[in-house]
């Protein structure tokens, strides 16, 4: 009976026992001060210690992507929930809870569309020309292209440049830079070219470094996590209470009936 309870909540990654923490294998005393934080974000997730190269691949997309301010919606929710009186942990969690596919899924959609293209043949030049086709005869977003507020995402060019280098030194293979640069390509020969963003340049680093699609909008919410602390926390200073999305003497616009009043009864 107490093996099976044990099988309950069976797992690979923590072992408990009394003095004893051992995460994936490892003593936890052992890891504190010899691993990195994005070293032991792969070992919790993959099961085994990445090399310093791919660490530093890792620890490139989880700074990139802490923040984008206030008119993120998931920091202003983070922000709101912190002016109406939760602790940070609340707060943190009502901006984590905006994360889903249309704010904060891109990565993920992106990563599997990488896998798509590499899955499909030929050169990923013809493979990012029928996909962006297709794309654009359904009037659908390519994810990871493209943003409301940079014409050029500032955080484009150094994650793809890290890239590029991690595939000189042999540490990832070339396939998904190739595919992701192909698809970037494709999608400047339009009218109105359409720059990759965050969220394609750090989707062509998880894939080179094998991470899951669904692991790479955890690790967004992960990194995002870091402002939406920051602004939880800074909000929480400020003596404004209960701040709502739009400032005081500013109202929505309504678009309901005109002003009016009930039948007479009589």
């Amino acid at each position: 009976m107490s093996e099976s309870v044990g099988d309950w909540w069976s797992t690979a990654i923590t072992d408990i026992q009394p003095g004893v923490i051992r995460l994936r294998g490892y003593a936890v005393e052992e890891l504190i001060g010899a691993v990195s934080y994005p070293q032991m974000v792969w070992l919790m997730t993959r099961g085994e210690l990445p090399s310093e190269a791919e660490a530093k691949l890792l620890e490139l997309t989880l700074v990139a992507a802490v923040d984008h301010g206030p008119q993120a919606p998931s920091i202003a929710a983070a922000r709101m929930a912190s002016s109406c009186g939760l602790e940070l942990n609340n707060a943190m969690a009502t901006g984590v809870n905006l994360l889903g596919d249309i704010h904060g899924g891109a990565g993920q959609q992106c990563l599997e569309v990488l896998l798509q293209l590499r899955d499909s043949g030929g050169s990923p030049e013809d493979a990012a020309r029928a996909l962006v086709a297709d794309y654009k005869h359904r009037k659908a977003f390519v994810p990871g292209f493209g943003h409301r507020w940079h014409p050029r995402d500032p955080r484009r060019d150094p994650l793809i440049t890290a890239l590029q280098h991690a595939v000189e030194a042999g540490t990832v293979s070339g396939t998904y830079l190739d595919l992701v640069l192909a698809l970037e390509q494709v999608l400047a020969e339009g009218t109105k070219p359409v720059p990759m963003n965050v969220d394609g340049a750090t989707a062509a680093i998880y894939a080179s470094l094998g991470f899951a699609p669904e692991l790479a909008r955890g690790l967004f919410v992960l990194s995002r996590s870091v402002g939406l602390l920051a602004h939880a926390w800074e909000q929480q200073q400020e003596p404004t209470r209960i701040k709502g999305p739009l400032p005081k003497g500013i109202n929505p616009t309504y678009t309901g009936p005109s002003p009016r009043s009930l039948p007479d009864p009589a």
